[in-house]
């Protein structure tokens, strides 16, 4: 009896630990953003006008993660490839990052517009959101890099 008292209270003390843990992760995340990785792309999130009004401004082109919430390869994208230092790096300096739920908001019409067939697609656009280069499913970051030079050198 004293055995089982002592385990339900050791896994009473690691649910409080990781319940904490989970909340103290949540309330750092910053609202319009997706918390990829702190040296990662960070991406504005579900608003597809705000990207393209920042594009113009900085004169940049558009990077696109449309996703959705269920698809693995989604989930892969972003803990694997979105994470990546050097591609993070990158990213944010050349693009404005922008992640949409194909699902919700405006996701259903930037799927029918873009014609996505499967998620994860990746588009690169112009500032008035015209498609540059598409990819889609999940590629590693070294291939995430070839994409975005192939975008860059044929929009010159």
């Amino acid at each position: 009896m004293q055995r089982r008292v002592i385990t339900y209270s050791i896994a009473a003390t690691v649910l409080a630990v990781a319940v904490s843990v989970c909340v103290f992760t949540a309330s750092r995340a910053t609202p319009g953003k997706i918390a990829t990785a702190e040296k990662g792309i960070v991406f504005i999130e579900q608003d597809w006008d705000k990207a393209l009004k920042q594009a113009k401004t900085e004169k940049k082109l558009v990077f696109l993660d449309i996703y959705a919430t269920w698809c693995g390869p989604c989930k892969m994208l972003k803990k694997n490839t979105f994470s990546d230092t050097k591609i993070g790096d990158f990213f944010n300096k050349t693009f404005v990052n922008v992640s949409i739920d194909g699902e919700k908001g405006v996701g259903p019409q930037l799927a029918q517009k873009f014609g996505i067939q499967a998620y994860p697609s990746l588009i690169v656009a112009d500032g008035d959101g015209n498609p540059v280069l598409y990819t889609m499913g999940y590629i590693d970051p070294k291939t995430l890099m070839q994409f975005a030079e192939a975008a860059l050198k044929k929009k010159q």
